[in-house]
């Protein structure tokens, strides 16, 4: 563990001086539940030296092809890690898992992580866990839609099913100090949650979610007044206050400007300050405190900050409540508990 922070100290030094020192004092170590995790775990034990070489070439192929998977992976990562952990339980199948929970229904990237754990398992057979093939699968995508690559730590495993209960994810209309207040339940800090916030610079939505803020705020029979005019009338065009029988619920983008290519930008932070949120979430992030707001204003100037702390952020949220040796298992499948297979 010691490796691991003196290297995130170095990097971290190297692109966040513009930051505050208070951010930078809770954003230079990883949560503490990461401890037995390492970097070129399955190299250092000679058990798989090639893992991120097979997961990267299998990330490039599927992106090709569909580039929207980094915005599924990244939803499928925060959904694991968020609620019980990184121990890719929101991989399982069943009647009553994480998988069903309201909060994730729509849910993507199954069959990416499926086919990785195929390759994986014909050339290095139980020793790659789901968990941590989620994590390299994220950042490798992240990375193809124009985050920075970083660091993996790894060497975590496989947990059980979580019922659908356990799921507590907040929703897109959640207020700020409740979205903070659960952030901070999980041992993360304000700079993740504003920094996380940031992956909504791609995908997309279904219209229930937004459509109070067009049509219902809060239950006065008018549309959110925090909402830019034009963006308004955008997307009630897409999403009709009721839907007719047999339509399904349409998509919106997120941030319209990075479109049907899914790039990763720092736009989302511009769109802020103006009203042009897609999300309450989001919107409501201008509401918060001086902290939040500045976060706001560094990562809407600067991109190359924004990218950089996002890696930092996304390696916390993957070192929450790890499972390692014998706490987990190794799936040979990542849908079914081995004991089932």
């Amino acid at each position: 563990m010691e490796k691991n922070i003196g290297f995130l100290v170095f990097f971290v030094f190297g692109f966040s001086m513009s930051l505050y020192m208070a951010y930078v004092q809770a954003a230079v170590t990883l949560p503490p539940e990461d401890r037995p995790l390492t970097r070129q775990y399955y190299k250092k034990l000679n058990t798989c030296e090639n893992v991120e070489a097979f997961v990267k070439h299998q990330v490039t192929l599927h992106w090709k092809v569909e580039k929207n998977i980094t915005a599924k992976l990244l939803r499928l990562l925060y959904a694991d890690c968020m609620v019980n952990g990184c121990d890719a339980s929101i991989l399982l199948d069943g009647p009553n898992t994480e998988k069903k929970a309201p909060q994730n229904s729509g849910l993507g990237g199954y069959i990416l992580i499926d086919k990785i754990k195929i390759v994986l398992e014909q050339r290095c057979p139980g020793v790659v866990s789901c968990a941590d093939i989620l994590n390299l699968a994220t950042r490798d995508a992240l990375h193809l839609a124009g985050a920075p690559s970083y660091p993996v730590f790894l060497g975590r495993r496989d947990g059980p099913a979580s019922s659908a209960a356990w799921v507590d994810l907040p929703s897109p209309s959640s207020s700020w100090e409740e979205g903070f207040k659960y952030f901070q339940s999980k041992g993360l800090d304000v700079q993740d949650y504003v920094t996380l916030l940031g992956a909504h610079s791609m995908g997309r939505t279904h219209c229930k979610f937004i459509t109070d803020r067009l049509y219902n705020y809060k239950n006065t029979g008018k549309p959110d007044p925090s909402m830019d005019k034009s963006l308004l009338n955008s997307l009630r065009q897409q999403c009709p206050q009721k839907l007719k029988r047999g339509e399904s619920d349409p998509l919106v983008y997120l941030t319209p400007e990075s479109g049907a290519q899914f790039k990763f930008t720092n736009t989302y932070y511009k769109r802020v300050p103006s009203g042009k949120s897609v999300l309450g979430i989001d919107q409501q992030l201008i509401t918060g405190n001086n902290d939040t707001i500045q976060i706001i204003n560094d990562y809407a100037d600067s991109f190359e900050q924004f990218r950089r702390v996002f890696a930092l952020t996304i390696s916390r949220m993957g070192g929450l409540k790890v499972l390692t040796g014998k706490n987990g298992e190794i799936r040979k499948n990542c849908r079914v508990p081995n004991k089932y297979q």
